[in-house]
C-alpha cells in the first residue's frame, strides 16, 4: 500500500535571491520547543517548501502501524521492509514524538533479544534502537530502562561469561570493590575494560544530581527480570545527614588517592614504552594469551587510550593548593615539603657531602600543592614530562602513535569541558569546574611534547599533533600560535629538509583558528600575510606532498576571510566600532606576562585598535599575494605532463595536485574582494586566450571553472565570445574530423578546440541566469560542435559540456558559499571592515543561503536544447538501426557521438521531471518484487516529497515532451541492444561500450545521483570535523551550513529516489544489461556486471528477473565467456546470497550450480569456486524456530506501541492475512529444504562426483541439518559414509555434521520449549538438588562470593539411562546410524584414517568429539564391535595407531559420562588394565604429547571422581616417582601425566596441592633440568589455586560493604603472597650456605646454588606474568640481595640472564603498594652496600626503571632519597658505576621538587669550584680527578635531566661552569663533551628560541664549549 498522498508545491518562476521565499508550514512554529526550531532551520535554509509535521506525522504512523503489523505476524520481511521506512523518514530530520522515541526503543530492544532471532533482524533491531536511544537529551533513564538480564543471558552462552548474580544501585558503594578486585589482577584485557568504565563514570558523574541517592527512589525499578534480586543498599551510607546531595567526589575527582595512584600507573604501562632495559613492559598481555581462547570470543573492548584521557580530565577540579606559576616554558611541579641545606665540604668527607640529605625536619612541613590547583592536572604533567623524550622523533616507535594520540584526547576532552562548562545551563558546581589557571598550565603541560612531535615521520602521529595543536590553539592562542610560527618561518624562509617543510605547513593549518578567527586569538590575524607569501613556493608540481599541504592550508584560511586590500582605509572609520571592542578572551595578566619569553607577548601587549591596523596594513599585500599564487598555480599547469588517452596529465598524483590546487583556488576565488577578483579573472583569461597547452586541457577547465563559481555573469562576458570565435575557426579548419572511437592521444591539431571547449565546460559551471542571455549563441555552437566534432576527445567534450550547461540551468543548488551571509557581503560596511569579521561563526538560524532555482526562462532554454539538439540526434541514432544500413566504422563513429550527445543530455537533467508512479504500475511492481512470499501490504513503498523537481504535472505539455523523449530514449538503446548483439563482435567493442554507460545513465540519473545523498553525507561530515573547534560546537562556518542544506536537500531527493518506476522499458534494458553481462569481451561484462549491482540498489525486481537468464547460462553448451560471465555475476552479493537463502530460488541456484561440473575448463571451475564458496559462506541453517519462541515482551511492548497507533478491524485481518503468508512461507521453506537435501544427496552418492563438488555437498548438507527437524537416515548416514572419503575435507565436514547432527537430536530431546531449544539451553536430567553422592564438573564455586545455588549432578540411576528414550522422531535417523556403526568394517575404515600419518603429535579434537557423540547417542552398543579395533590400536606402539588408539578411548570414556552405572563400571573394569599399559609402558618421546593430550582432555571440566581410576594412577605415580632416574625421560613421563590433571582440574586440585609442593620442594635442587623446570611450574601454579580473597561473609553484600569500609591495607582479595612465604624464608638462609659451597668454573652450574637460582628465577618470572603477578613480590623481596647477586656470577650465563630478566620484568607490574618502600630500600641497598661494582652497574638503571613504571605509586620523600643515594654513587671508585649513577640521576631529576634540583646544583657548583687538582704525581691527584668528575657529572645529570628546554640556572652553568673544565683530565672533559653534545643535539629543533636564554657572551662561550670556535657568537 502506498503512504496517503503528499501535497506538492512547485517553485515559483522568480529566482529567489539571498533569502529563500519558500512559505514554511504553519505547524513548524512550535514555541520553545528545541527540535521543532531545528526543523524550522532546516526548512528555511531550502528554496521551497517542505510538508507539514501534521502529514509527516500521518506517515510516520502509517510505518509505525505497518512495522507493529509484522511483529503481531511475526512477519520478519515485513519488520526489515518497514524499518527501512522509519529509517528514511528520519532522515528527513522531522521530529519523533518523545513517546513514539520510548515505545519504539522498548520494542526494538525486545525483538532484539528474541532467543532464535535471525542475524539480519537482530543486526536492524539492535541498529534502530541505538538511534532512538542515541541522543541523552530525546531520551533518558527517566524516560526509559531497559533490563540488562536478556542480554546477559545471550551473551552468557555466546561468550562463556560467569554469572552475573547481582547489580549495584551506586557507584560510591561498587566503585572501591572494583578497584581491589582490579588491583589483584594481572591482565591487560580487563584493563582495558575497567578503564572504558571507568571513563564513563567519571565524565558521567561530574555532574553531582547524576549519583543523588534520592534519584533511585524516584526512577521506578520496572524492568526487574525473573531471577534478578537486588540488595536493598541503607541509604545513610551514601546520602549526607543534612543538607544537598554534593556527589561522590573523593580525593581526585570520584577517585580516592589509592585509586588514582592505580589508574596512573595503569595509564604509564598503556603506553607500552619499551625503556633500555628491553623488558620491563606490563605482563599483561602474556597473562591474557594464557586463556586466549576464551578472551579471543570477547567483543573487542574500547582503546583504552581515549578512555584514559577521559578519566583524567574529568577528574580535574581545583582540589588543592596551588603551585606558584611559573616563567618557565615546561611548567614545574610541587615543592619539596620542607627545608634543605648544604653542608660544608670542608667538614665531610666527599660521599657524605654528595648525599646529604635534600630534605630535613627543621621546617615545619607545608601543605602538598600542585600544578594549577588540580592533582589530576598535576599527575597528568608529571607523566607528560616523564615521556617526554619518547615524544622526539629520534626517539619514536609504536608508541608515539599512543602518546601522541593520548595528549590529542586530553586536549580534546579538556576544550570539551571546558567549552560545556562556559554556558550558563552547565550543572557542574562552580568549586568543581576548570579554571583558567587549569586550563593555562595544561596548555603550557603538553606545549612541548607537542611541539616536538609536530616533526614525526609517522603519519598518524603527525594526525594526532594537529588535532592537539588545534585544540590548544583555541584554549590558549597566544602560548601556540608564536611557538609555531618560530618553527615555521625560518623553515619556509630557508631550504630545510623536505619533512620538516611539510611538519611546519601542517602545524600552520592546525592552528589556523588562532590565525584567522578574531574570537580565537585577537592578535594572529596580522600574521597571515606574511605566512601566505611564504607559502608560495608550496605550489610545486615536482612535490605533491607539499603542493597537498600547502593547499589544504589555503583551503582551512580561506574560507574564513575575504581576500581584499585595507590599508586604503583608515582604522576604524567604518563606524562599527562595536563589532571588536576587546579581545575575546579574558586572559589572567600574571600567567600571561609571567610566560616563556617576552617575544611570545607581542599579540597581548597591543590593543585591539592597534591590531586592527596592523592588520589592515599587512592586507595591502594581498594583490601581490594573489598575483603571485595565481602566477604560480599558472606555473603548475604549464610544467604538467602530457595527457594521455585518457584525458588526464600524467599519473594520479598529478590529477591529485590539480584537483587540489584548483580546489584552493576555488575556496579563494570566492572570497577574493571584486577589484581582487578582477585582477584574477584577467589574469586568467590573459593565460587562457594567449596560450594553447594540450598537457593543461583538463587543467585549464578547473580553473576556468573557479573564477565562474566565483562570479559566472563576468567570466561569461568574457569568455564566452572568445571560446565562440575560436571553437568557430578551429572547426572550420578541420579540427576533430578524424573519426575515432576509441581512447587515444589527441592530435595537435586539434589542441585548440579541445582547450577552448574546456574553458567553454568552465565558464557554464555556476548560475543558470547568467546563462540564458546568450542562450542563442550557446544552442549555435552546440549544434555546429555536434555536427563537426567526430574524435572521440572532441565528442566526449562537446557532451560534458552539454551535461554541464543542462546541470547549471536545471538543478537546484546553492550559488555561493562565502564566509557571511550575501546580505553581509555587499554591504559597505564590510566591505571597509571586514577583518573584524574574520573566523565568524554563525548560530543555524542566522544563515541566510542563495539558492539557485530554474526559472521559466532556464527550463525554456533546456526544453529547446532537446527540441533542437536531443531530439534529432536521437531521430539519426534511430535511423542508424534501419535495416540495410551498413555497419562501417562510419556507422560506429556516427552511433557513438550521437549517443554521446543524447547520453550527456539525459545525465544532465536529474530533477527537470518528477517520476509518477500509478496504482496499477505499484501492483504490477509487487507482483514481480524480489520480495518473495509477502503479501503486497507489507513491501513498503512511498509517496515523493518536494524536493526540487521542476516538472511536476504530468498534463503540461513540458513534462510530456521530455518524458516522452525519455521513453523514446530508452526504447533505442533496447532496440540497439538487440541489433547489436545480433550483428556480432566485429566493430562493435566501443558502441557496446557507450551502450552500456547509456543505460547506466537513462535508468540511474535521477533525483540524488548528481547530488548523492551519501556523498553529500560523508562532505557535510568532513567538513564539520575540519571546521571543529571543541567537541560540542553549536556554532559554525556558514560553508557548513550550506553543506548541511545541500545534505538536507539531498535526503529528500534520496527519498524520491527510493523506489523507481519499472516499466516494460526498464524491463527490456535490464534484460539487456544481464545480457551483456555475459559477453564476449571482459571488459563490458565487467562495466555491465557493475551497472546490473547498481540497478539492484535502486529497482525493485531485478534480481528475480534477472536470475533465470544468468542460471540458464550455466547449462551445457553454453559459450566459456558466457559462463564465465555469468558465474562473477552470480558472486555478487545481490545474487548470490539473495537466491541462496530464498526457498522458491535456492534449489534452483544449487542444481545450476552442481550441474556446472560439465565444464571442465580451469578458469571456469576457478569461478565456480569462488561462487560456491560465497554460496555457501552465506548460506544459513533454515529454521522456522523463532515463530514458535514466546516473547511475553515483545508482546508488552508492541501492544504499548499500539496504544499510540491503533489497530482497526481492517488492520487485524491484515495481520491474519500476513501471518498465514508467514505459515505458508515457513511450510515453503521446510518443502524446499527436504527437496535440496534429496537432490544433494544424489549427487553427494554419485560416483561421477569431482572431490571438490563432493566437498560442497558435504558443506550443503551440513548446513542443512535443522535444529527444529529430525533428519532423514539417509542423510546422517551420508555423514557418516564420508567420515572414512579419501579426501580430507570432506572428512572434516562429514565429522562436524556428523556432530551437529547428534547434537540437535539431543536438544530436541532435552529441551523442552522452543525457547531452550532456540538459545541450545537444556535441562540436565543428572542436575541434581539433593543430599546423594553428587558431582561437580565446572570449576569449584565461591572463590570471591558464593551465588544462591550451586549446580550439581548426581550419577545416573542404576540401570536406567540419563538421556534415553531419544525423542520419538528421531527413531529412524537413530536406526540408521546404528545400522552404520554397529559394522565393525565401517570403523576399520574410520580407522585407518584416524591412524595415518599427519602433522599433529596431540589428539584431534574432532575426532574425539566425534566419537563421543556417538557413544554418547548409543550408549555401549558400538563397544563390542570396537573394543577388539581398539585393543589392537593400544598393542601397535606406532605413534599415528597410538593417537587413533587415544582418540577413540578418549571418545569412548567420555561419551560414557551419562550411560547407567553398571555400563560405566563395565567399562572401567575394561579399560582399567590397560591404563598401566598405556600411561607407563606405551610412552615414548614421540607420543607422550598424545597420552597427555588425551587425560587433558578427560579431566577437563569433570569431577575428577568420574576417572577415578586415572586420578588413581596419575597420583600413585607422581608419589612414587623418581626424582633423578638415570634418563631423565622417565621422570618427564610422569610430570607430562601429572601436569594434564592438575591444570585441568584447575582449583578442583586444592585437596592434592599441598602434599604435591612438599613433595616437590625437597627435590628443587635436582640434577634434571625438566624437573627443575616442573618444581618451578608447581610453584606458580600451587600460588594461583591457593588464592583465595577473604571478605567476611562470601557474600556479594558484605564484600561490597567490606570493600568500601575497610582500611585500604587491609587485603581483602587476599592478593599478598603468603602460601609459600615460609620455603622462601628458609632459601634466604640456605642460599647463604650454598653460595659458600659453589664449585667455580665450568663445573659451576652442577652447583646446588646455581640450580636452585635458576629454578627460583623461573618460578618467579612465570609467576610476574600471571593473572596474580602482584603476590610475587612478596617472594621476591626477601630474595632480592640475591638475585642481585645472581647477575654477578660470571660463570653461568643462564643464571645471569633469568635474574636481570626477571628484576627486569618485575618493574612492569605495580607491587601491593605496602611493598613499594622495602623494594626501593632493596634496590638502594645493593647500590649503597654491594661489595660487587656490576651488581651496582645492574642495580642503577634497575632504580630508573622501577621509577619510570612505578612513578605514580612513589612518595616524593622516596624520591629525594633516591637523589640521595644517586648522589652518594657519583664518588663511586669505578668509572662506568659514575656514569651510570648520573645517567639515572638525569632521567630522575626530571621529576624531582625544584627545591631539590636547586639545592643539587648549588652543592655540584660549590664542589666543583673548592676542587683543585694537584700535579700527577701527587697521591691525592686520583681522589681529587674523581671528585671534580663526581661534581661535573652532577651538573651534567642537571643539564641532560630538560633535554628540551633551558631553565633559567642552566645558561650560568653550561658556559661558566662546564666549559671552564673542557680541556680536564680525561673522564672529566670526556664527560663535558659528551654533555655539550647532547644539549646541541636536543636543542637544535628549538635553537631560535632557546638561544634568547643566553647573552653574547655566552653564546660566545658556548661556542668554544660545542666546537672549540665561537659559532654562535
Amino acid at each position: 500500500m502506498v503512504l496517503s498522498k503528499m501535497g506538492h508545491s512547485n517553485f515559483p518562476s522568480k529566482s529567489y535571491g539571498a533569502v529563500p521565499g519558500a512559505p514554511i508550514p504553519d505547524d513548524l512554529n512550535a514555541d520553545g520547543d528545541r527540535y521543532m526550531e531545528k526543523l524550522r532551520v532546516y526548512a528555511k535554509s531550502l528554496p521551497y517548501s517542505i510538508e507539514p509535521y501534521s502529514k509527516m506525522l500521518e506517515t510516520l504512523d502509517f510505518i509505525i502501524l505497518r512495522l507493529t503489523q509484522a511483529v503481531h505476524a511475526r512477519d520478519d520481511v515485513g519488520l526489515i521492509q518497514w524499518d527501512s521506512m522509519l529509517t528514511y523518514w528520519m532522515m528527513l530530520k522531522y521530529p519523533l514524538p518523545k513517546e513514539k522515541r520510548i515505545r519504539l526503543a522498548k520494542l526494538y530492544f525486545s525483538l532484539s533479544v528474541v532467543p532464535g532471532t535471525s542475524t539480519q533482524v537482530v543486526a536492524v533491531c539492535a541498529d534502530a534502537f541505538k538511534v532512538l536511544t542515541r541522543s541523552k537529551k530525546k531520551i533518558s533513564i527517566e524516560d526509559i530502562r531497559i533490563p540488562w538480564k536478556p542480554i546477559f543471558d545471550i551473551l552468557k552462552h555466546d561468550l562463556f561469561l560467569s554469572r552475573r548474580q547481582f547489580e549495584y544501585t551506586h557507584p560510591q558503594l561498587y566503585l572501591p570493590m572494583l578497584f581491589r578486585v582490579w588491583e589483584s589482577i594481572n591482565s591487560y584485557m580487563y584493563d582495558e575494560r575497567m578503564l572504558h568504565f571507568l571513563s564513563k563514570l567519571a565524565e558521567m558523574h561530574v555532574v553531582p544530581d547524576v549519583s543523588d541517592p534520592k534519584r533511585i527512589k524516584d526512577i521506578p525499578d520496572d524492568e526487574r527480570c525473573e531471577g534478578e534480586g537486588r540488595p536493598e543498599w541503607p541509604l545513610h551510607q551514601s546520602a549526607p545527614a543534612t543538607g544537598p546531595w554534593t556527589g561522590i567526589y573523593k580525593d581526585v575527582g570520584i577517585f580516592s588517592e589509592h585509586e588514582w595512584n592505580l589508574l596512573m600507573c595503569k595509564c604509564l604501562a598503556s603506553m607500552e614504552i619499551p625503556l633500555a632495559d628491553g623488558g620491563s613492559l606490563t605482563t599483561g598481555p602474556t597473562a591474557d594469551s594464557q586463556v586466549g581462547f576464551e578472551i579471543g570470543r570477547l567483543p573487542k573492548p574500547q582503546w583504552r587510550i581515549p578512555s584514559l584521557a577521559r578519566i583524567i580530565v574529568y577528574s580535574m577540579a581545583s582540589d588543592g593548593p596551588m603551585v606558584p606559576p611559573s616563567n618557565m616554558p615546561t611548567p614545574m611541579f610541587s615543592p619539596l615539603p620542607s627545608a634543605a641545606s648544604t653542608p660544608h665540604i670542608q667538614d665531610t668527607s666527599l660521599k657524605d657531602y654528595l648525599s646529604a640529605p635534600l630534605a630535613g625536619p627543621r621546617k615545619p612541613i607545608l601543605p602538598h600543592a600542585y600544578l594549577g590547583g588540580s592533582k589530576a592536572l598535576d599527575s597528568l604533567a608529571r607523566m607528560i614530562a616523564s615521556t617526554e623524550q619518547f615524544f622526539h622523533p629520534s626517539n619514536s616507535g609504536s608508541w608515539t602513535a599512543d602518546l601522541s594520540a593520548f595528549i590529542k584526547y586530553i586536549v580534546y576532552d579538556f576544550n570539551k569541558r571546558w567549552h560545556e562548562e562556559q554556558k550558563p545551563d552547565c550543572k557542574t558546581p562552580k568549586y568543581r569546574r576548570l579554571t583558567k589557571i587549569m586550563k593555562r598550565e595544561l596548555v603550557k603541560s603538553l606545549r612541548t611534547v607537542t611541539l616536538l612531535a609536530m616533526f614525526s615521520q609517522d603519519s598518524t602521529t603527525v594526525s594526532n599533533i594537529q588535532s592537539c595543536l588545534k585544540s590548544m590553539s583555541v584554549l590558549e592562542p597566544d602560548l601556540i600560535l608564536h611557538p609555531v610560527l618560530e618553527r615555521a618561518v625560518p623553515s619556509l624562509e630557508a631550504l630545510v629538509e623536505t619533512q620538516r617543510t611539510l611538519s611546519v605547513i601542517k602545524a600552520l593549518g592546525a592552528v589556523a583558528p588562532a590565525i584567522v578567527s578574531r574570537d580565537v586569538y585577537y592578535a594572529g590575524a596580522k600574521h597571515l600575510v606574511p605566512i601566505l607569501q611564504l607559502l608560495i613556493p608550496g605550489i610545486d608540481l615536482n612535490d605533491p606532498a607539499k603542493t597537498l599541504c600547502t593547499t589544504a592550508f589555503l583551503v582551512e584560511i580561506s574560507q574564513h576571510i575575504k581576500i581584499g586590500d585595507l590599508s586604503g582605509f583608515e582604522a576604524g572609520s567604518s563606524g562599527s566600532e562595536s563589532v571588536r571592542s576587546s579581545p575575546p578572551h579574558d586572559r589572567l595578566p600574571v600567567l600571561s606576562l609571567g610566560d616563556v619569553h617576552g617575544a611570545y607577548l607581542n599579540g597581548d601587549a597591543t590593543s585591539p585598535k592597534e591590531e586592527d591596523a596592523l592588520l589592515q596594513d599587512s592586507t595591502g599585500s594581498f594583490p601581490d599575494w594573489i598575483a603571485n599564487f595565481i602566477r604560480r598555480v599558472i606555473q603548475l599547469l604549464e610544467n604538467l605532463p602530457e595527457e594521455g588517452p585518457s584525458g588526464s596529465a600524467g599519473g594520479a598524483s598529478e590529477v591529485q595536485v590539480v584537483d587540489a590546487v584548483t580546489g584552493a583556488c576555488s575556496q579563494i576565488c570566492v572570497h577574493l574582494s571584486e577589484p581582487l577578483f578582477d585582477l584574477v579573472l584577467k589574469m586568467v583569461y590573459d593565460y587562457a586566450s594567449n596560450n594553447v597547452r594540450s598537457n593543461a586541457v583538463r587543467a585549464i577547465h578547473q580553473l576556468v571553472e573557479c573564477v565562474a563559481n566565483a562570479d559566472p555573469i563576468k567570466t561569461l562576458a568574457l569568455f564566452l565570445p572568445f571560446c565562440e570565435r575560436n571553437i568557430r575557426v578551429e572547426l572550420e579548419n578541420g579540427a576533430s574530423s578524424l573519426r575515432t572511437t576509441s581512447s587515444s592521444i589527441p592530435l595537435p591539431s586539434d589542441a585548440t578546440l579541445h582547450w577552448n571547449l574546456a574553458i567553454l565546460r568552465g565558464a557554464v559551471y555556476n548560475d543558470g541566469k547568467a546563462i540564458v542571455k546568450y542562450r542563442e549563441r550557446l544552442l549555435s555552437i552546440m549544434c555546429l560542435l555536434h555536427d563537426k566534432t567526430f574524435s572521440k576527445r572532441g565528442y566526449s567534450w562537446t557532451g560534458k559540456l552539454l551535461s554541464s550547461l543542462l546541470l547549471t540551468l536545471t538543478h537546484t543548488y546553492p550559488l555561493e558559499n562565502k564566509f557571511v551571509n550575501p546580505e553581509d557581503w555587499t554591504s559597505d560596511e564590510f566591505q571597509k571592515d571586514h577583518h573584524k569579521h574574520w573566523g565568524k561563526l554563525y548560530h543555524p538560524d542566522e544563515i541566510t543561503i542563495a539558492w539557485h532555482v530554474p526559472d521559466e526562462e532556464e527550463i525554456s532554454f533546456a526544453l529547446e536544447i532537446f527540441e533542437v539538439l536531443v531530439e534529432p540526434t536521437l531521430k539519426s541514432l534511430e535511423g542508424l538501426l534501419d535495416p540495410g544500413i551498413p555497419r562501417s566504422a562510419e556507422w560506429r563513429n556516427d552511433f557513438c557521438r550521437h549517443l554521446t550527445i543524447v547520453r550527456n543530455a539525459f545525465a544532465g537533467i536529474p530533477t527537470l521531471y518528477k517520476e509518477h508512479i500509478q496504482p496499477d504500475e505499484i501492483r504490477a511492481a509487487v507482483a514481480t518484487s524480489d520480495i518473495l512470499g509477502e503479501i503486497p501490504e507489507m513491501i513498503a513503498s512511498v509517496s515523493p516529497l518536494n524536493s526540487g523537481f521542476i516538472l511536476t504535472d504530468p498534463s503540461d505539455p513540458r513534462y510530456q515532451f521530455i518524458t516522452g523523449l525519455k521513453h523514446r530514449f530508452g526504447e533505442f538503446l533496447h532496440n540497439a541492444s538487440v541489433s547489436l548483439r545480433q550483428q556480432g563482435e566485429e566493430n562493435t567493442l566501443d558502441a557496446v561500450q557507450m551502450l552500456v554507460r547509456s543505460i547506466r545513465t537513462y535508468m540511474m540519473e535521477y533525483g540524488d545521483s548528481r547530488d548523492s545523498y551519501y556523498l553529500n553525507e560523508n562532505q557535510y561530515t568532513s567538513e564539520k570535523n575540519v571546521a571543529r573547534q571543541y567537541g560540542g560546537q553549536k556554532v559554525w562556518p556558514r560553508a557548513v551550513y550550506i553543506r548541511r542544506a545541500r545534505f538536507y536537500n539531498a535526503a529528500r531527493l534520496r527519498w524520491n529516489s527510493i523506489e523507481r518506476k519499472r516499466g516494460p522499458v526498464e524491463d527490456n534494458l535490464i534484460d539487456d544489461i544481464v545480457e551483456w553481462s555475459m559477453w564476449h569481451y571482459s571488459s563490458v561484462r565487467e562495466s555491465s556486471q557493475s551497472v546490473l549491482e547498481s540497478l539492484c540498489s535502486v529497482y525493485d525486481g531485478v534480481r528475480k528477473r534477472a536470475l533465470p537468464l544468468l542460471q540458464s547460462a550455466l547449462d551445457p553448451g553454453t559459450d566459456d565467456d558466457r559462463m564465465k560471465g555469468a558465474l562473477w555475476t552470480l558472486n555478487s552479493t545481490s545474487f548470490a546470497k539473495y537466491a541462496i537463502n530464498e526457498p522458491s530460488l535456492m534449489t534452483t541456484m544449487f542444481i545450476k550450480l552442481f550441474d556446472s561440473q560439465h565444464n571442465e575448463k580451469p578458469s571456469i571451475q576457478d569461478c565456480v569456486s569462488t561462487v560456491f564458496e560465497n554460496c555457501l559462506n552465506g548460506f544459513l541453517e533454515p529454521t522456522n524456530l523463532v515463530a514458535k519462541v514466546d516473547r511475553p515482551a515483545v508482546e508488552k511492548a508492541v501492544t504499548e506501541v499500539n496504544e499510540l497507533v491503533s489497530l482497526g478491524s481492517e488492520d487485524k485481518d491484515l495481520i491474519r492475512k500476513c501471518e498465514e503468508q508467514r505459515i505458508q512461507r515457513a511450510q515453503d521453506l521446510d518443502e524446499a529444504t527436504r527437496e535440496l537435501v534429496d537432490l544433494v544427496l544424489d549427487i553427494g552418492h554419485s560416483e561421477d562426483t569431482h572431490w571438490r563438488y563432493m566437498i560442497y555437498a558435504t558443506r550443503c548438507l551440513r548446513t542443512l541439518v535443522r535444529r527444529d527437524a529430525p533428519l532423514k537416515p539417509e542423510h546422517v548416514q551420508f555423514f557418516l559414509e564420508k567420515m572414512h572419503a579419501d579426501h580430507p575435507t570432506v572428512r572434516y565436514y562429514a565429522q562436524r555434521a556428523v556432530m551437529k547432527s547428534f547434537r540437535n537430536i539431543k536438544l530436541r530431546t532435552l529441551c523442552p520449549t522452543p525457547t531452550q531449544l532456540a538459545t541450545a539451553v537444556h535441562d540436565n536430567p543428572l542436575q541434581s538438588s539433593s543430599t546423594e553422592p553428587i558431582l561437580f564438573d565446572k570449576d569449584p564455586p565461591g572463590w570471591l562470593v558464593w551465588g544462591k545455588t550451586v549446580g550439581l549432578y548426581s550419577l545416573p540411576a542404576s540401570g536406567k539411562s540419563a538421556f534415553l528414550p531419544w525423542e520419538s522422531d528421531s527413531a529412524p535417523v537413530i536406526e540408521g546410524i546404528r545400522e552404520v556403526v554397529l559394522d565393525a568394517g565401517w570403523w576399520k575404515k574410520v580407522i585407518v584414517f584416524y591412524s595415518e600419518e599427519n602433522h599433529e603429535n596431540s589428539i584431534i579434537q574432532d575426532d574425539v568429539s566425534c566419537v563421543k557423540s556417538i557413544f554418547q547417542l548409543l550408549e555401549d552398543e558400538p563397544f563390542e564391535v570396537l573394543r577388539p579395533l581398539v585393543q589392537k590400536l593400544i598393542a601397535d606402539k606406532d605413534q599415528n595407531k597410538q593417537r587413533a588408539a587415544a582418540e577413540l578411548l578418549a571418545g569412548i570414556l567420555n561419551g560414557a559420562k551419562h550411560w547407567p552405572v553398571e555400563k560405566q563400571d563395565k567399562l572401567w573394569k575394561w579399560f582399567e588394565p590397560h591404563i598401566n599399559t598405556i600411561l607407563r609402558k606405551n610412552i615414548k618421546s614421540d607420543t607422550i604429547l598424545i597420552w597427555s593430550s588425551f587425560l587433558e582432555y578427560l579431566f577437563y571440566h569433570k569431577d575428577p571422581r568420574r576417572v577415578q581410576p586415572l586420578v588413581d594412577f596419575v597420583w600413585k605415580a607422581f608419589q612414587t616417582m623418581d626424582y633423578n632416574p638415570e634418563m631423565s625421560f622417565d621422570a618427564v613421563k610422569v610430570i607430562a601425566l601429572f601436569r594434564s590433571f592438575y591444570e585441568e582440574l584447575g582449583r578442583k586440585f586444592v585437596c592434592w596441592v599441598d602434599e604435591t609442593v612438599k613433595r616437590t620442594w625437597t627435590e628443587i635442587h635436582n640434577e634434571h633440568d625438566d624437573v627443575r623446570a616442573f618444581i618451578g611450574e608447581m610453584l606458580a601454579f600451587s600460588e594461583n589455586i591457593r588464592w583465595q580473597p577473604k571478605p567476611s561473609l562470601p557474600t556479594p553484600e558484605a564484600f561490597v560493604r567490606e570493600s568500601t569500609t575497610s582500611p585500604k591495607d587491609l587485603d581483602i582479595m587476599g592478593m599478598r603472597g603468603v602460601y609459600h612465604k615460609d620455603r622462601v624464608a628458609e632459601l634466604v638462609t640456605r642460599f647463604a650456605i650454598w653460595r659458600q659451597e659453589r664449585l667455580p668454573g665450568v663445573r659451576a652450574f652442577q652447583s646446588t646454588y646455581d640450580r636452585v637460582g635458576i629454578t627460583i628465577c623461573k618460578w618467579l618470572y612465570r609467576s610476574i606474568h600471571d593473572l596474580h603477578a602482584i603476590s610475587t613480590f612478596d617472594y621476591i623481596l626477601p630474595l632480592m640481595p640475591e638475585l642481585f647477586r645472581f647477575t654477578e656470577v660470571n660463570d653461568n650465563k643462564e643464571l645471569v640472564n633469568r635474574a636481570s630478566n626477571l628484576l627486569v620484568r618485575m618493574c612492569g607490574v605495580s607491587p601491593p603498594v605496602p611493598l613499594i618502600n622495602p623494594i626501593l630500600d632493596a634496590i638502594f641497598e645493593a647500590i649503597q652496600t654491594s661489595p660487587s661494582w656490576r651488581v651496582r652497574l645492574k642495580a642503577l638503571p634497575l632504580l630508573q626503571v622501577f621509577y619510570f613504571r612505578q612513578l605514580p605509586l612513589i612518595s616524593e620523600i622516596k624520591i629525594v632519597q633516591m637523589l640521595e643515594v644517586l648522589c652518594q654513587r657519583l664518588d663511586d671508585e669505578v668509572v662506568e658505576v659514575r656514569e651510570m649513577a648520573a645517567s639515572t640521576l638525569s632521567g630522575i631529576l626530571r621529576l624531582s621538587p625544584r627545591r631539590s634540583v636547586m639545592t643539587l646544583k648549588d652543592r655540584f657548583v660549590r664542589l666543583v669550584r673548592n676542587t683543585h687538582l694537584p700535579d700527577r704525581a701527587d697521591p691525592k691527584y686520583n681522589t681529587a680527578v674523581r671528585q671534580r668528575h663526581a661534581a661535573i657529572l652532577g651538573i651534567c645529570a642537571l643539564v641532560d635531566s630538560y633535554p628540551y628546554t633551558v631553565e633559567k640556572w642552566m645558561p650560568d652553568l653550561l658556559t661558566n661552569v662546564l666549559a671552564e673544565h673542557t680541556y680536564d683530565p680525561i673522564p672529566i672533559s670526556t664527560t663535558v663533551r659528551k654533555c655539550a653534545s647532547n644539549f646541541k643535539r636536543t636543542h637544535q629543533d628549538t635553537w631560535h628560541e632557546d638561544s634568547k636564554r643566553f647573552t653574547d657572551y655566552q653564546l660566545a662561550a658556548l661556542s668554544t664549549l660545542l666546537t672549540g670556535s665561537s659559532y654562535y657568537a
